[in-house]
């Protein structure tokens, strides 16, 4: 009898009952003795349709990031001489997009630290106005800086909300589902590209169909901005507020399954990490913060990771791909190069929805692990296939050549297998970025790696035509090769396991390096765990 009574204690313990920790809870968080996973909640792996409805509704934001980038690439070959000009040069083509991308720089370098001030919910509400104020701005333009102007200001909304989005919902879902619910926000940035590519090829042959693609942009960030009044706030920033009692009611709607007293556990346990954090913010300066997170070292090795897998998405030239889509298919001979390029941003969204699926399940370290080697393949069959089909043309792309079909075709299949392979992986990885750091940095952490992201997607964007024309084609896609294969050397050795650890327990892998055979055991340590819990809950009934 006594055995089972501590059986029943320890399962107690586990399933969320509070009485067996004693009051000493906070210090058992600090040394990391006890995270959100372990408290083990009734119906953890059912989403609600309270979380479906709140990821949904921010991933409304993701949607607004790729119909901007999807977008942009039909509007340049269709404004013509709309903006006062017979034609755009390359280096209006580039400013236009980079201005987008300048602007989402300084939003993402800005939203983090300003949704920890404000909260998440009205800095999303923010984005969405300076979408609405920018596409309405682009739809009546007449002047290439006034397209320039408006699409600064678009930006500062994409950065925003690329930043903001993800940590919203990380911190609104079930520990176990968090990465797949990430991972529809990058769905819905995939969907939004392939809704751009879609408009496009509906108002290529319209005249100034460019201003309906670039100004039905609003529509989805009106109803975001509506649907916001009736989303709540985090659970960790209504805690930093003190208002435990409506984090408590999120809580229980997130995990709906769940007994009163798991509820009341998970909601102990995530306020004794906040309060920590709390402590953190109030007795230190942003300055202080800020210095912290580049020179404690597990905040830093969590940014050099962070900002890494940032800089490989963008450094692989993706987005610069899906700017340039359109005109790069046009020049190499086909006929509907806005249709192609929708083969293109189909292929990213279906392989979206298989990362939706496997991320919590594979791993994040892992999935990159997998899927890079073929993003490597595909650039290099690229920089080939331009090799050849460039020959008679001194080895740069002539506008009006008729290119050989057969190798048109290659660089086709190479783009569909390199946006396969980034779709899979690291399209989407890079942006659960905020499980990596501890809440009291969290917000500046986001900011930093988001503007590293936009960063080199400016660099890179504000130089592709001019790469193209100086090294060649063939030459520009064997250097985002050459890039990408450094970014999978990174991720070999730097990269740590972060599925299925809880937020504030992803910080215990950077303690004593960056955490790769660490994060290995710790995660194995988990799932035993969950087995035993399992076993245990089986045996009692």
């Amino acid at each position: 009898m006594g055995t089972h009574d501590e059986k029943r204690r320890e399962v107690n313990v586990r399933e969320g009952y509070v009485e067996p920790l004693g009051d000493d809870i906070t210090k058992k968080i600090a040394a990391g003795e006890i995270s959100e996973l372990v408290v083990v909640a009734e119906g953890e792996e059912r989403t609600t349709w309270f979380v479906w409805s709140l990821v949904f509704c921010s991933s409304i934001s993701g949607l607004l990031f790729g119909y901007d980038t999807g977008v942009v690439s039909g509007a340049l070959v269709s404004i013509g001489s709309d903006l006062g000009l017979e034609s755009l040069s390359n280096l209006q083509k580039e400013l236009i997009t980079s201005a987008t991308t300048l602007g989402a720089l300084l939003g993402g370098l800005a939203a983090g630290i300003l949704s920890d001030a404000v909260g998440r919910r009205p800095v999303l509400g923010i984005a969405d106005i300076l979408f609405i104020a920018g596409a309405m701005g682009q739809a009546i333009c007449h002047t290439v800086w006034a397209m320039i102007g408006t699409g600064f200001l678009i930006g500062w909304g994409v950065g925003i909300a690329a930043c903001v989005a993800p940590i919203y919902i990380q911190e609104l879902s079930p520990t176990r589902l968090r990465g797949r619910m990430v991972v529809i926000n990058v769905v819905a940035i995939t969907f939004g590209q392939v809704v751009a590519y879609g408009i496009d090829a509906g108002f290529a042959n319209l005249h100034g169909g460019w201003r309906w693609m670039v100004g039905l942009g609003t529509i989805p960030a009106g109803l975001q901005l509506v649907f916001l009044f009736f989303l709540p706030e985090s659970p960790h920033i209504l805690l930093r507020r003190g208002h435990v009692d409506q984090a408590h009611g999120v809580v229980s709607k997130i995990y709906a399954h769940a007994s009163a007293a798991q509820i009341d556990f998970k909601v102990k346990v995530l306020h004794a990490a906040v309060k920590q954090s709390v402590e953190t913010v109030q007795t230190t300066t942003f300055l202080e913060r800020f210095r912290s997170i580049l020179f404690v070292p597990d905040n830093r090795r969590a940014l050099i990771v962070a900002c890494a897998l940032q800089f490989a998405q963008q450094a692989c030239g993706f987005n610069t791909l899906m700017y340039y889509s359109a005109t790069l298919f046009k020049e190499i001979g086909f006929n509907q190069p806005t249709a192609v390029g929708l083969i293109i941003s189909g292929t990213n969204f279906f392989f979206t929805l298989f990362a939706l699926k496997y991320i919590d399940i594979i791993g994040r370290r892992r999935i990159l692990l997998w899927s890079m080697p073929g993003m490597v393949f595909g650039l290099v069959l690229a920089s080939v296939a331009f090799h050849f089909l460039t020959r008679n043309t001194g080895n740069v792309l002539v506008d009006g050549t008729r290119y050989s079909h057969g190798w048109s075709g290659v660089v086709l299949f190479s783009m569909i297998a390199f946006v396969a392979s980034y779709a899979t992986g690291i399209g989407n990885v890079p942006w659960q970025q905020g499980e990596l750091f501890s809440l009291e940095v969290r917000g500046i952490g986001t900011s930093l790696a988001t503007t590293t992201n936009w960063s080199v997607n400016l660099l890179i964007g504000a130089t592709y035509l001019s790469l193209m024309a100086h090294i060649t084609p063939s030459g520009a896609f064997g250097f985002y090769a050459a890039l990408c294969a450094l970014s999978y050397t990174f991720v070999v050795f730097c990269f740590p396991e972060t599925a299925g650890l809880g937020l504030e327990e992803v910080r215990m892998v950077f303690r004593n390096g960056f955490g790769v055979r660490e994060s290995r055991q710790l995660r194995k340590v988990r799932m035993e765990k969950r087995l035993r819990t399992a076993e245990d809950r089986a045996g009692d009934v």
